[in-house]
């Protein structure tokens, strides 16, 4: 790496800031931790940072609060906000106030190599054999659907597989007509054909349901969604990836 990167790690959890040392650090990185939000601030004060990776819940104050500040500080830092415990009115402020990304634990040493090279690849994507291989169960190239696949609104598709149906979206539609940020899912023991059954939050705030092209009872749920979607890239929206969101077994298929 001709220049080293410098980031900066805000986690009270010291074995995520020496994960993100180790990890980050072997890939030429030059990485700094804090344990507050505070002290991670008063370090944005006097120092320069390529990058910001910070934790939501903090034991002096919140990480949307870290992250508004940083903002302010150092406007040309990238912020990305990592949490254990997501909600979409999070996701949506962070979104808001600048994050380039907001993400879910646990996450893997691929996953945090990914992350990074995505940020520094100048609002690129990087999308790895290796983390296709790590995802490869939760994402289909839109050639493996044949004629039985059920295309719906806003990129909603639905495909038989062994024991019933899998329901999920296409990657292409939504990051040609917006940045997707996230995906939250809505609870619920099954789904109703044209009613919502996920919630795609786009940038600048703006939220949209995506309606089920069919009718059953949910059997398994895509909990890795939004860490999948973290590692995509540009270049391979060529690929036209769909990814899956639920498992079902039908009632009745959508006229």
């Amino acid at each position: 790496m001709a220049e080293k990167r410098k980031i900066l790690v805000v986690d009270d959890d010291p074995v995520i800031g020496l994960s993100c040392k180790r990890i980050l650090g072997a890939e030429g990185y030059s990485v700094t931790t804090a344990a507050k939000g505070t002290d991670a601030l008063k370090r944005l004060s006097s120092e320069e940072f390529d990058l910001l990776i910070s934790d939501i819940r903090l034991p002096d104050m919140h990480g949307i609060e870290v992250l508004g500040e940083a903002r302010t500080i150092q406007p040309g830092t990238d912020v990305v906000m990592i949490t254990g415990y997501p909600t979409l009115e999070d996701a949506k402020e962070a979104i808001r106030l600048g994050a380039f990304e907001f993400l879910e634990k646990p996450f893997t040493p691929e996953f945090m190599r990914n992350i990074a090279a995505k940020v520094f690849d100048k609002r690129g994507w990087i999308l790895r054999k290796a983390f296709i291989d790590q995802f490869k169960q939760y994402i289909t190239p839109a050639s493996e659907l044949d004629d039985r696949a059920i295309y719906y609104k806003d990129g909603a598709w639905a495909r038989p597989v062994m024991g019933g149906w899998e329901i999920g979206f296409d990657v292409r539609h939504w990051y040609l007509g917006g940045h997707l940020l996230y995906i939250d899912m809505i609870e619920q023991p099954a789904i109703t054909s044209g009613q919502p059954f996920a919630r795609v939050l786009l940038g600048e705030g703006r939220i949209i349901e995506l309606k089920a092209p069919m009718s059953g009872a949910i059997t398994q749920k895509n909990d890795r969604v939004n860490e999948t979607l973290a590692g995509f890239v540009s270049e391979c929206l060529s690929e036209n990836w769909l990814v899956w969101l639920l498992r079902i077994t039908p009632q009745a298929r959508a006229a």
